[in-house]
């Protein structure tokens, strides 16, 4: 390998089998913790009563549909855990049933195929979630790896990730964020590849063809369309994904212009402009509006969706259905973005944006108040699932994330840059809704920054082990203050697991794991 190929495309560390063999391993680990007693408790556990409802109505009728009872009143809730399915409300007209939802609707998709495999119950529902759990454990693995060359520190990324709290909790209930956490990752992911593909061919044509100003163009590019398909995923779960979108495009486009400037084009700009834009916006314009709109073909395909108003549409031909169908679809998408903006209910387990990192206001998914005193033989005892992060992983991070602009202020860094930048666009917009919109919020909106506060930690840890070239102490040291670290998240997370899978403790066992007072007394109003 020529030294432009090094400095461009920089060569792995150790053998390609163990970059799959230990990246599996740690998938494995990660996926036992999440597959493990995951029909417990039996029971439809905070937010679950919305969305794995509304998969099974998806899964039946191809729309979301009205449920018996609400929320003081949870009829379908109780029949459900009874083993009975009639939770649908009856209507003189089926339209008449149609439900207004907040959300795209492929999280609730992705549910319904664990309640199609497995049925409705807890395990059904919540399969989905674990499996997505799972898989990004491997992705964020393989992603780190390629992003620091080492197989080492890409198991030490997806440890990280397999023994934090709240991608747990997430990964063993059937809520949205696990699904937009994963589409997101796996958008960052494939942009990595992409980038070192442009590379790889870019150099291919330094070494092997007459030098041009532009340079060349770089042909397809499946990854970064790949990119493109998985954002219009993250914003087919949850509209938030948009800002990793936006974001995740500008980057790429960077990354192209960076690379043309690195090999040294004397025109590297004009040439990234000409030969690589008309990609970038096929990638992140048009496939994510397909991608983004076949997501919902069960609400064009019904005539029983919330607003279809299918009578109209169908009245008329083909070309007025199309026309009328998508006016339909665009007044939907604005209720549904005036609900968002409005909604500003008081919640004892809401919180600001700026308390996330702190871990100060956990969301308590599921405390059962009838728990009998001969669960645990003591006078009182509990069950918890306590939406909150592993703490020492969180604080290492905050002081990672620190490092990781250092490391970018002085270096340019690229992986530090992209760290950093996913991290504000999953974290800062949240801001705007709580002082322009005083919007009700809690932690777990965090979950999709989590990969990359542990990439932060990874980069870090990269940095404390030294070069491979460094001296045999430098390293030792090295080595012996990244284990310090994985072995105490890994202590923290033990301590914490019970908390966090609803096992059956006495009330003093539960009371030593809650870190704050603010873990479980009320909001203030």
């Amino acid at each position: 390998m020529g030294e432009t190929a090094r400095r461009l495309v920089p060569p792995f560390q150790g053998r390609p089998l163990l970059g799959w063999a230990g990246p599996l391993l740690v998938a494995l680990f990660g996926g036992l913790l999440r597959f493990v007693r995951l029909g417990e408790p039996k029971a439809v556990v905070f937010d679950e009563t919305y969305y794995a409802k509304d998969a099974w109505s998806l899964l039946r009728y191809g729309v979301e549909r009205a449920m018996l009872g609400d929320a003081k009143n949870p009829i379908a809730d109780r029949r459900l855990i009874a083993g009975n399915l009639d939770i649908f409300r009856q209507c003189p007209q089926s339209s008449d049933c149609a439900s207004f939802v907040a959300h795209p609707p492929l999280g609730k998709w992705m549910i319904a195929s664990g309640e199609w495999l497995f049925g409705m119950n807890p395990f059904g529902w919540r399969f989905a979630a674990a499996l997505i759990g799972t898989l990004s454990i491997l992705v964020l693995a393989r992603v780190a790896r390629r992003m620091t060359r080492s197989t080492l520190l890409g198991c030490l990324a997806g440890l990280l990730l397999a023994l934090d709290g709240l991608h747990l909790v997430l990964s063993r209930t059937a809520l949205l964020d696990v699904f937009l956490m994963f589409w997101v990752l796996a958008a960052f992911a494939c942009l990595v590849v992409d980038r070192d593909r442009a590379r790889e061919r870019l150099v291919a044509w330094y070494e092997n063809s007459p030098v041009s100003p532009h340079g060349p163009w770089l042909g397809a590019r499946p990854w970064r369309l790949a990119a493109g398909v998985c954002l219009a995923f993250a914003m087919s779960v949850k509209w938030s994904g948009l800002a990793f979108a936006v974001a995740f495009a500008i980057m790429s486009l960077m990354w192209d212009f960076g690379a043309r400037r690195a090999i040294g084009l004397k025109r590297p700009y004009a040439g990234a402009w000409n030969k690589d834009l008309p990609h970038a916006l096929l990638s992140f314009t048009v496939i994510p509006f397909v991608a983004y709109m076949a997501t919902w073909t069960g609400w064009f395909a019904s005539a029983n969706g919330y607003g279809r108003n299918w009578d109209q549409a169908t009245s008329s031909g083909p070309f007025f259905f199309l026309f009328d169908s998508m006016r339909s679809w665009i007044q939907y998408q604005w209720q549904v973005f005036t609900f968002h903006s409005g909604v500003h209910e008081y919640h004892q387990y809401m919180s600001d944006p700026w308390t996330w990192p702190l871990l100060v206001r956990p969301v308590s998914f599921y405390y059962p108040a009838d728990v009998p005193p001969s669960a645990c033989g003591a006078s009182a005892c509990a069950q918890a699932i306590h939406g909150a992060g592993t703490p020492a992983l969180w604080f290492g991070a905050l002081l990672a994330l620190a490092g990781t602009a250092v490391l970018y202020a002085r270096r340019r860094d690229w992986r530090a840059g992209a760290v950093l930048l996913a991290y504000a666009m999953g974290w800062l917009p949240w801001f705007y809704y709580a002082l322009a919109d005083d919007r009700t919020m809690y932690l777990f909106y965090m979950l999709p920054v989590v990969p990359f506060m542990v990439l932060a930690v990874v980069l870090m840890a990269g940095l404390v082990l030294g070069r491979a070239d460094a001296p045999p102490t430098r390293r030792a040291v090295g080595a012996a203050f990244v284990g310090a670290f994985a072995m105490i998240v890994l202590i923290n997370f033990w301590w914490l697991q019970p908390v966090l899978t609803a096992e059956t403790l006495t009330q003093t066992q539960w009371w030593a794991r809650m870190l704050m007072r603010s873990w479980v007394t009320a909001a203030p109003k």
